[in-house]
């Protein structure tokens, strides 16, 4: 039981969702600022949150959830993060958003990943504000890119619409996983009509 006005600790917040069935916690704004404070001064301090939980209960215990938004460029040269091309010729960095999205830091999606992976992070899930609700496809650039920065599994996530987004992402992008959301709760599409299209594809699926 929580009480009102009583400052808990990380552990103490992760131990009460795992006593209620949950596996995972999921860190957001709270991740970007210790990707910032660990970038800055180059040590593991034992005071984040992800070092507190992951190093009581692992760190598969541990998602950060990635929320950035496309910061278009006319060059590389313009930014000092990670600038690249997206369908449409044009050029972008993710930059990373706290906060609900209210929020920006200067640092980008790929930043904050390699960041939280050597605090104890175990897996990405990485959203997309710009794909969020459009019903369009993954940002498949996006995800490709982070699955070549970091080590851990990354959850693709933002603008499934259709069965056939998630064979693209899948077949392009190789990301670990894929979520929806919308698309379910609004029942424009079935989970089973998912899985059924990504095993015709010759996905691995957990039927």
């Amino acid at each position: 039981m929580f009480v009102q006005g009583v400052k808990h600790s990380a552990v103490d917040v992760a131990a009460a969702y795992f006593r209620s069935g949950a596996d995972k916690v999921s860190i957001g704004s709270d991740a970007v600022y210790a990707a910032e404070k660990y970038r800055k001064d180059g040590v593991k301090d034992g005071t984040s949150c992800i070092e507190s939980i992951s190093n009581v209960y692992g760190r598969q215990a541990v998602v950060i959830s990635v929320d950035p938004k496309r910061v278009y460029v006319n060059s590389k040269d313009e930014s000092k993060h990670t600038v690249l091309e997206v369908p449409g010729g044009k050029m972008c960095w993710w930059q990373c958003t706290t906060k609900g999205g209210r929020e920006t830091a200067d640092l980008d999606a790929f930043e904050l990943a390699q960041a939280c992976e050597a605090l104890g992070a175990g897996e990405i899930l990485l959203n997309c504000i710009d794909m969020d609700g459009q019903n369009s496809g993954f940002d498949q650039t996006l995800i490709k890119q982070m699955k070549a920065s970091v080590s851990i599994p990354v959850i693709a996530s933002s603008g499934a619409g259709k069965p056939q987004h998630f064979i693209d992402v899948f077949g392009n992008a190789n990301p670990d996983a894929g979520l929806a959301a919308g698309i379910f709760h609004r029942r424009e599409v079935a989970i089973s009509e998912v899985k059924s299209a990504v095993i015709g594809a010759g996905i691995p699926c957990r039927v």
